[in-house]
């Protein structure tokens, strides 16, 4: 299923795309897109492989820590 809308271009150059299309794609705001040409048309593309919070898992080093430390730090609501 193809619809179709407009967009517009800002004075800017920004790139405004249309609610329903950006939900549609699960686009959000600050969302990193890859633009390029093909065939004399615009193709933008969300950009694969960025950070996840997995990423980022030892990235501070390993610190052992005891479980009763934890629930105290969360207040006991484990």
């Amino acid at each position: 299923m193809r619809r179709a809308g407009v967009a517009l271009v800002d004075s800017e150059g920004r790139l405004v795309l249309p609610d329903w299309l950006r939900r549609r794609l699960g686009l959000r705001p600050g969302q990193r897109l890859e633009v390029r040409i093909e065939e004399g048309r615009l193709v933008l593309e969300p950009v694969k492989g960025g950070i996840r919070a997995r990423d980022l898992l030892g990235a501070a080093g390993v610190e052992e820590v005891d479980l009763e430390e934890v629930e105290g730090a969360l207040g006991g609501t484990s």
